[in-house]
């Protein structure tokens, strides 16, 4: 459940998530350095150097002690001053204060006032807050309370402020170097990541394989199987288009022929086989030619979904735009768009009495919807009628007449060519069938 929530916020790209995997151990390990080694190295320095002063402030005590009177006393001080670096007031200046003083930021503080206490001798106030450079301690003497001044370096070691932001400032650059080389490692896996999304959305993109071996190997894996591809499909348009043109010959001389013989029944049947021979022959040549023969442009969907509607209308078919939202243009095959949808709005107006059509036009995706008032396809038979020559009359108008079975399949290849896909669904506004064709942008 952490992992889960955590996720969330973690980054998605895979520059940031390079980026994160080259920090996070980086500022690991300064903060390991930092408060295990040493935050304790310095601790134990200042301790020592603390000390130190300790043992001088015993000495000096124990010569301020060994005199008689109060003048005899001064004068020791006064000759201990300079060789010991203190400054020594005695008697020295009475003060309120009944605690020890630093500053909450000062860390060596504590182990300076817990060794100066812990060495017994009678200091009666350790104030470190006064005057950061200065250490002043109050010292109970049998000559009355004396006052010591000394240099706070004397006590506390200055460096490990100074290696801190040395190995601060190194990291950093070290981190940024660390990035460009990865960035550079980077970069021809976001170039294959590009060449894969265009060709996902039917369009090729130069690209040379470069970066690691492991990069290149899956580089020139891509090069391979998009040439498999691209040759498979021109292998099937290929085909299916020559035996569709070899068929439209006998097809032509048999419909020249039955024209020239006496009308009755049997002709009659023979011309309707032909034309429906004819039919299926286009059929099989819209399926087989696809999205291929067409160039990436920069189209307007309104337009292009306009000029389906506007088409359909003048061949007499109840069909309307009913719905505009968004603008822009989208790099699309604008003729296999429009073969989509008259494959859409001619299966619509077939099996049902009126289609409407929609249009949306968003950041990632524009969707061309189209309704109609027929029967519907079942949702557990939606699957099977995007297959290519699948007709599933018992759910479907008879009375409408019978398809090749190749209008969504048609659809759906000419989606999937775009990066987008064919959704089959129920429609709320005419309650038939619901078809959206959706374009990645």
């Amino acid at each position: 459940m952490f992992f889960g929530w955590l996720k969330r916020f973690m980054p998605r790209s895979l520059y940031g998530r390079a980026a994160l995997i080259l920090i996070v151990p980086i500022v690991t390990i300064q903060l390991v350095v930092s408060i295990v080694f040493i935050q304790r190295h310095f601790d134990r320095v200042t301790q020592q150097m603390t000390q130190n002063v300790e043992l001088e402030l015993a000495y000096l005590l124990d010569e301020i002690e060994a005199e008689e009177r109060l003048e005899e006393a001064q004068e020791g001080s006064k000759a201990l001053a300079d060789p010991l670096e203190m400054t020594i007031t005695l008697p020295g200046a009475g003060t309120s204060a009944t605690a020890d003083k630093r500053d909450f930021a000062d860390l060596t503080g504590i182990t300076v006032i817990e060794t100066l206490r812990s060495g017994g001798l009678p200091i009666s106030v350790i104030d470190l807050q006064g005057d950061s450079d200065i250490v002043h301690l109050q010292v109970e003497t049998r000559h009355g309370n004396m006052a010591v001044e000394f240099s706070r370096s004397r006590v506390s070691a200055t460096n490990p402020h100074q290696l801190l932001v040395l190995m601060i400032a190194v990291s950093l650059l070290m981190t940024v170097i660390a990035y460009l080389f990865l960035r550079n490692q980077l970069r021809p896996i976001k170039r294959l990541a590009v060449a894969s999304e265009a060709f996902g959305k039917g369009r090729s993109v130069p690209y040379n394989p470069s970066g690691a071996l492991e990069v290149r190997a899956a580089g020139s894996s891509f090069l391979d199987m998009r040439s498999r591809i691209e040759r498979q499909i021109e292998q099937r348009t290929l085909m299916l288009s020559g035996v569709s043109h070899d068929l439209r010959t006998p097809l032509t001389r048999l419909k020249l022929g039955l024209s020239m013989v006496d009308e009755n029944e049997d002709v009659d049947a023979m011309l309707q086989d032909v034309a429906e021979m004819e039919r299926l022959l286009d059929g099989f040549l819209n399926f087989a030619r696809g999205a291929a023969g067409d160039e990436l442009v920069l189209s307007d969907p309104m337009v292009i979904a306009r000029t389906a509607v506007e088409n359909a209308e003048r061949a007499g078919k109840d069909v309307q735009l009913v719905s505009e939202e968004g603008a822009g243009e989208v790099l699309v095959r604008p003729t296999a768009i429009g073969r989509a949808l008259d494959n859409l709005i001619g299966n619509a107006v077939r099996y049902g009495t009126r289609a409407e059509v929609s249009v949306a036009i968003t950041e990632k995706a524009v969707r061309i919807s189209v309704e109609d008032d027929g029967p519907g396809i079942a949702p557990e038979d939606r699957e099977e009628a995007l297959k290519p020559f699948s007709r599933l009359e018992p759910g479907r108008n008879q009375n409408k007449g019978s398809g090749v079975g190749l209008g969504l399949s048609i659809a759906i290849d000419i989606a999937r060519g775009h990066g987008g896909t064919l959704r089959l669904s129920e429609s709320d506004r005419l309650g038939g069938l619901k078809v959206d064709l959706v374009l990645a942008r």
